[in-house]
C-alpha cells in the first residue's frame, strides 16, 4: 500500500495552540518506541528505503516505508507481530512477497547483517477530520531521535490522506499552516535519525531531474509533470534552507527549481484548466523568488576567484533567506503549486503535437533576434534576455520526450553554453552593483570595481559570440 501525507515543523510560539487544536474529545493518544535498522553501509537508506520496528503501547509492529510514485507518497507495508512472542527483531522476510519486499530482498541478497542505526521516541496525539471530500488524519508528534549519543528533538505535525483527493488534503493543511505558522518539511524522520546516526550536518543539494513522461501525454497532463519534476527539487532544497543546515548550493538549486516552476506556470499555464488562476500563481511567487535572489546575491563577491574580501553592503545583513522559507507567504504557496500539481485537470482539446511547438517558436524566435543585439542593448535588456532563455531552456526540458533527440539536444547543448557565460557576466555585474553600494573611497573597493569592469567586457564579447551561434542552431522544435 502507500501513504500521501504532508509534514510540518511548528514554530515554538505556535505550540501551545497547536496541541489545543489537534485535541479535541476525539483525539488519541498513543506512545511510539521504534528502533531503525540498516546494513553497516547504509544501502537501505541510499535506496530511500527506511526499515524499523515499532511499539505502540500494546502493539509491536514492523514497517518498511519506500520512495512512492509522487511527490507526497510513500510505499509503506507493515506487518503486526504477535503479542506475547517475547523480545522481537526485525526480519525483513515478513515483507516477502509485495514490490517493497523484493527490493529489499534484492538489496541484503549477500547476507549482509542488519545493525541498528538510531531510535525514535514519540508521543502522538491523532485525530480524524472530514474536509473537501477527503477523510484526513492529523498527527502531532513530539519526542526525540537518539543515534550515537546524539539528540535531535521532535516536534512536528503531519497530515495523511486516509481517503479523497490528495488537493483536498493539501488544501487543508493550507489552512493549518496559515492559522499556526507552520512551515512545510518533506523531510522524514527516518531521514533525520540517519543524517544524525552518520553525524551529517547537512545533505547534497538537490538538482533538477528529468521530467516523468505522463501517459497519456495530453497538453494538461504535460503541465502537471513539469509542476511536479520543478516541485522535486524546490521541495528538498527549501527544506535544508528552511531548517538552517544550507549551504550556498542548496539556496541556488531552490531559486533554480523556482524559476522552472514559473516557467510551468507561464508557459503551460494556458493549458491547465483554470490559466487565470495559474498566472495569478506564477505572479505572486515573484515576491518571495525576489527576496530569494537577494540572499543568493550576498554570495556572489565572496564566490568571485581575484576579488579582495570585502564587507557586506548594510542591506545585505537583513536577508535571511531561511526566514523567507519559513513564511507564511512562502509555505502556502508552495502548497498552493503543490494543489495544482495534484489536480486532475482537464484535457485541452488540441494534441500537445500542435500545441507545444508554436510555443517553442516563438519563444526560441525571441531570444535569437535579443541575442543578436546583445552588444548594443541595455543592462536591463540583457538580463530580460538571460531570463527568457532561462525559460526557454526548461520548457524545452520538459519537452525532450517529444521533440526531435538530436536538434533538441543540439539546442539545449548551445543554451546551455550561452547562459553559462551569461551567468558568469551577471554575477560580474551584480558584483559591480553591490561594490559601488559600498563607496568607491575605500581602495579595496577601487581595486574590486576596476576588476570587475575589464572582467566584464571581456565577458560581454564573450556572450555576444555564442549568443549569434544560437540562430544556427537547427529547428528543434518541429515534431
Amino acid at each position: 500500500m502507500s501513504e500521501i501525507e504532508v509534514k510540518f515543523q511548528v514554530p515554538d510560539a505556535a505550540r501551545e495552540g497547536l496541541r489545543l487544536a489537534v485535541a479535541t474529545a476525539s483525539a488519541r493518544s498513543v506512545r511510539l518506541r521504534a528502533s531503525y535498522a540498516d546494513t553497516a553501509d547504509g544501502r537501505l537508506a541510499a535506496a530511500g528505503f527506511a526499515l524499523r520496528l515499532r511499539e505502540e503501547d500494546a502493539r509491536r509492529v514492523q514497517t518498511l516505508k519506500g520512495r512512492g510514485a509522487g511527490l507526497i507518497e510513500r510505499f509503506e507495508h507493515e506487518v503486526e507481530l504477535a503479542p506475547g512472542t517475547g523480545p522481537a527483531s526485525i526480519d525483513p522476510a515478513r515483507h516477502a512477497g509485495t514490490p517493497g519486499g523484493e527490493a529489499l530482498g534484492a538489496l541484503l541478497a549477500d547476507g549482509a547483517p542488519l545493525v541498528e542505526g538510531y531510535r525514535t521516541e514519540i508521543q502522538r496525539l491523532t485525530r480524524r477530520v472530514r474536509s473537501g471530500g477527503a477523510t484526513i488524519e492529523l498527527a502531532l508528534d513530539e519526542g526525540r531521535i537518539t543515534a550515537a549519543g546524539r539528540v535531535l528533538a521532535v516536534f512536528e505535525i503531519e497530515f495523511e490522506l486516509v481517503a479523497g483527493a490528495p488537493a483536498a488534503l493539501v488544501a487543508f493543511a493550507a489552512r493549518w499552516a496559515e492559522r499556526h505558522g507552520l512551515w512545510l518539511d518533506i523531510r522524514t524522520k527516518s531521514e533525520r535519525g540517519q543524517r544524525l546516526a552518520l553525524g551529517l550536518e547537512r545533505v547534497a543539494p538537490v538538482k533538477a531531474s528529468a521530467l516523468a513522461w505522463p501517459s497519456p501525454a495530453t497538453p494538461a497532463a504535460v503541465c502537471a509533470a513539469a509542476l511536479q519534476s520543478a516541485l522535486a527539487q524546490v521541495l528538498p532544497n527549501a527544506a535544508e534552507v528552511a531548517g538552517a543546515s544550507a549551504e550556498a548550493e542548496h539556496l541556488h538549486q531552490l531559486r533554480v527549481g523556482l524559476r522552472r516552476l514559473r516557467t510551468a506556470l507561464r508557459l503551460f499555464g494556458p493549458w491547465s484548466g483554470d490559466p487565470p488562476a495559474v498566472r495569478d500563481l506564477e505572479q505572486a511567487w515573484r515576491e518571495p523568488f525576489a527576496r530569494l535572489g537577494g540572499a543568493r546575491d550576498s554570495d556572489v563577491l565572496a564566490a568571485l576567484p581575484g576579488l579582495p574580501l570585502l564587507p557586506p553592503a548594510p542591506e545585505e545583513a537583513q536577508v535571511d533567506a531561511g526566514e523567507i522559507v519559513r513564511g507564511a507567504a512562502f509555505t502556502l504557496l508552495t502548497l498552493r503549486s503543490l494543489a495544482l500539481a495534484l489536480a486532475a485537470l482537464p484535457a485541452l482539446e488540441e494534441p500537445l503535437a500542435e500545441v507545444a511547438p508554436p510555443l517553442l517558436r516563438r519563444a526560441w524566435k525571441r531570444v535569437v533576434a535579443a541575442g543578436a543585439a546583445f552588444a548594443e542593448s541595455t543592462p536591463e535588456a540583457r538580463h530580460l534576455l538571460r531570463k527568457r532563455l532561462k525559460r526557454l531552456r526548461y520548457a524545452s526540458e520538459f519537452l525532450l520526450p517529444m521533440l526531435p533527440e538530436k536538434p533538441a539536444r543540439a539546442a539545449l547543448e548551445a543554451m546551455r553554453v550561452a547562459l553559462d557565460v551569461l551567468g558568469a557576466y551577471n554575477d560580474l555585474v551584480v558584483a559591480e552593483t553591490r561594490c559601488r553600494a559600498l563607496g568607491e573611497n575605500d581602495p579595496k573597493v577601487a581595486f574590486a570595481l576596476g576588476w570587475l569592469a575589464a572582467n566584464r567586457e571581456r565577458l560581454e564579447a564573450r556572450a555576444a559570440a555564442r549568443l549569434a551561434r544560437l540562430a544556427e542552431v537547427p529547428r528543434f522544435w518541429r515534431v
